[in-house]
């Protein structure tokens, strides 16, 4: 129990008697603002001091507090509080409420101690009308599937007060006849699109008009957006998790730390499983304007066609400085070592990020596997500069023990000079036992390493990926994950291996 939820029952009467008129308006009002919203709902029934503080004090209201306070129809409960509460609203969650259209009278019967028979599709009308006018800063919407696409009621675009705008679950609504000022967010620094779709003319708008935006999500997209054009001069992260597009382009955002891609595809990814996966088309990702791009990843070497300045790259193209990226510092890829063309991009892709000190490599695992031999490829490999000069810190994801994947391993071993850190962080589907891992890294302890000293650590298959600790910019490093148990670790020091925990 958090110490405002604390201080607040204290307050609580005990028969008929409040201390209410023990704390200050100001105080009252505090604590008002950062109850639960079924708390806030008791107190008020307190006394007119704790009526009027709650008033007075900016809303926040979560919808999840209802239905776990056993609140069976939050719909009326919800539109009793935007009405009677005179706003501002600070922040706004609403996850439970059911926008059927269809049949929206199964969500509104109420017994007759309740606030009144709300009909949902009036909600999803007089909701964000609501919402603007008394200047919403944070909403959290969330149209509970199905349908997947409910049309998101264009009055939204008035709440020019956001600061953060989480969607999930709507269409986006159509921008092209907008009044002067209306779709204008001037303080917008976080907007996240959860299954949302989303026109690509609307997405420009959004971001053309969010001066102060920050942090870009889209997640679980099917498309559209087909072509995410990623402008803002303020923008410092973007996410684009477990969707589909054509193209992903940096194309005018100076301050860009972070562009985050996971299990990414174009919209021909995903269909006739008959297909020939070969004549899929790529998702360019394309990098125009982002000088301070810190954190890169995952690349796919067999879906990503990437693209620096105005040079596509491809597995014989001659490093240039023209196409290098050398702000970036954290780089993920993700390669099917069993394909030799994955291999070949995968050392393209390195040569272009000149000065990368954390390499993360997912290894995949497809159903199309070439069958020559990368290592006369790797062996014969010139240098790579961030291996040879600048990568101390190599995570290998996924690691099931095929020889492919052991034959990458040496090759880390032979060439990353810099190297102080080596995780192996194992797949669920690993091909080997855990003893023989650990007999395959001792057989490779044998051999020199490029290093002067390196720790090595095999542990357990990772967690998923968190959305919340990915977006956070104070994370130092976005892709290590949280993995299951460490299995060994062991330090190689020039000829000798010193064991920490076999």
């Amino acid at each position: 129990m958090d110490l405002a939820r604390q201080c607040a029952m204290r307050c609580l009467p005990i028969r008929t008697v409040t201390r209410a008129g023990a704390l200050s308006a100001a105080l009252l009002r505090i604590v008002a603002s950062r109850l639960p919203v079924e708390d806030a709902g008791r107190v008020t029934g307190l006394s007119p001091r704790w009526r009027r503080a709650w008033r007075s004090a900016p809303l926040v209201l979560d919808d999840t507090h209802l239905a776990i306070a056993g609140v069976r129809e939050t719909n009326p409960a919800v539109d009793h509080l935007l009405t009677a509460h005179p706003g501002p609203f600070r922040s706004v969650r609403l996850t439970f409420c059911f926008f059927d259209r269809l049949d929206s009278d199964i969500f509104g019967r109420l017994d007759s101690e309740s606030f009144g028979r709300v009909d949902s599709e009036s909600d999803l009308a007089r909701w964000p009308r609501l919402l603007a006018d008394k200047c919403v800063q944070e909403l959290f919407l969330f149209s509970p599937p199905p349908p997947l696409d409910m049309p998101l009621p264009a009055d939204i675009l008035r709440c020019t007060k956001l600061r953060r705008l989480y969607l999930g679950f709507w269409e986006f609504p159509d921008t092209r006849c907008l009044h002067d000022g209306v779709g204008v967010f001037p303080h917008l620094r976080e907007f996240v699109l959860l299954n949302t779709r989303i026109e690509d003319r609307e997405l420009d708008h959004m971001l053309a008009s969010s001066p102060t935006l920050e942090t870009l999500a889209i997640v679980l997209s099917c498309g559209p957006p087909q072509h995410v054009r990623l402008r803002g001069q303020k923008l410092r992260c973007v996410l684009f998790w477990l969707s589909m597009a054509d193209e992903l382009a940096v194309v005018d955002t100076p301050r860009l730390e972070r562009l985050l891609m996971w299990l990414t595809t174009t919209s021909c990814g995903i269909g006739d499983s008959d297909s020939d996966s070969d004549d899929e088309p790529p998702m360019r990702v394309r990098i125009a304007c982002a000088p301070k791009l810190m954190v890169l990843g995952y690349l796919d070497t067999g879906i990503h066609q990437l693209e620096i300045g105005n040079t596509i790259i491809k597995a014989d193209t001659e490093v240039s400085p023209s196409f290098m990226v050398p702000s970036v510092k954290i780089l993920a890829l993700r390669v099917d070592f069993r394909i030799f063309n994955e291999v070949q991009m995968l050392s393209s892709f390195l040569r272009c990020f000149p000065n990368v000190e954390t390499l993360h490599v997912e290894f995949a695992m497809t159903d199309r596997p070439t069958g020559k031999h990368c290592g006369e490829f790797l062996s014969k490999l010139s240098p790579i500069e961030c291996l040879q000069s600048h990568t101390k810190n190599v995570v290998l994801h996924e690691f099931r023990g095929d020889l492919s994947e052991v034959v990458f391993l040496q090759h880390l071993t032979q060439r990353v000079n810099q190297l102080q850190k080596l995780k192996i962080v194992l797949s669920k589907d690993i091909l080997l036992s855990v003893d023989d891992m650990k007999v395959v890294l001792k057989a490779l302890t044998s051999l020199p390493w490029a290093s002067k000293s390196c720790s090595v650590q095999l542990v357990g298959p990772k967690h998923a990926w968190n959305f919340q600790r990915t977006s956070d910019l104070s994370t130092d490093d976005p892709f290590d994950s949280e993995h299951g148990q460490e299995f060994f670790c062991f330090i190689k020091e020039g000829g000798q291996t010193v064991s920490k925990h076999m």
